[in-house]
């Protein structure tokens, strides 16, 4: 009869009752090698960290950028430099620090040759537009690392899963395929967990870096109509017949 035949035909240790039989990825999971469990668990909470920044960084460069915004209108309609610094004493944003450090030079400079105040000042709003910008990049490093490295650590753990079914094989003294694919099935389960991790880590930097770079635009565009507001109350200062004219 086919049914015994084919039983018997079968080596030893491959009967069908022997096999791991469940090959969810929970199950491939916990019948993994330890060494296999520690790279998935490793990729698994580079995923969560990668999720964790695109909420947070998302949040804050958002607000950022909106609040930004909204202070730029306000300074351009401005019509001096401390009617700018009114306009953004209630506001948080970077633009608003952009503008007291103008206005401080200013104030410190009083009395001095007016020939070095801009000078001065840009120096100033460059540091600030530097700090700004180091303080936006801040946690999306973390992604570049995951993008780069969580393929690699995963594939670590293939071939560490790969070379474990091999030695099953060698032990089983057997090249049934029903012997050896649970294991490999585990150990290629790494390297998808690592791209799992990896390729929306890429995904997400990309976006905030182009999110930095329209921010940093913006710094830029907050600095020039702030040196404007500079220009224009020094050219005042040298005609006072304008300044009255202007109030």
């Amino acid at each position: 009869m086919p049914g015994p035949l084919a039983a018997e035909t079968l080596p030893a240790g491959a009967a069908l009752g022997t096999l791991p039989q469940n090959l969810s990825p929970w199950g491939m999971f916990m019948g993994a090698d330890i060494v296999v469990k520690a790279v998935m668990v490793g990729l698994a909470l580079a995923s969560v960290i990668t999720w964790t920044v695109w909420v947070a960084k998302s949040l804050e460069l958002l607000a950022a950028i909106r609040s930004g915004r909204a202070l730029l209108g306000r300074i351009a309609a401005a019509r001096s430099l401390s009617e700018a610094a009114l306009a953004a004493r209630a506001s948080r944003s970077a633009i608003a620090r952009l503008v007291d450090g103008a206005l401080q030079e200013a104030e410190l400079s009083d009395g001095l040759p007016a020939d070095g105040l801009k000078e001065r000042v840009v120096s100033r709003l460059d540091r600030i537009e530097a700090a700004a910008a180091r303080r936006m990049t801040r946690g999306t490093g973390i992604l570049a690392t995951i993008g780069a490295t969580a393929p690699f650590v995963g594939l670590f753990g293939t071939v560490w899963g790969i070379m474990n079914a091999f030695i099953g094989i060698s032990r089983a003294q057997t090249t049934n395929l029903a012997i050896v694919a649970p294991g490999i099935a585990e150990a290629l389960l790494a390297t998808a967990i690592g791209l799992v991790a990896a390729i929306p880590a890429v995904v997400i930097y990309n976006v905030f870096a182009r999110w930095i770079a329209g921010y940093r635009l913006l710094l830029g565009d907050a600095s020039a109509e702030i040196m404007r507001h500079v220009s224009r109350d020094l050219d005042r200062s040298r005609h006072p017949q304008l300044r009255a004219a202007a109030e």
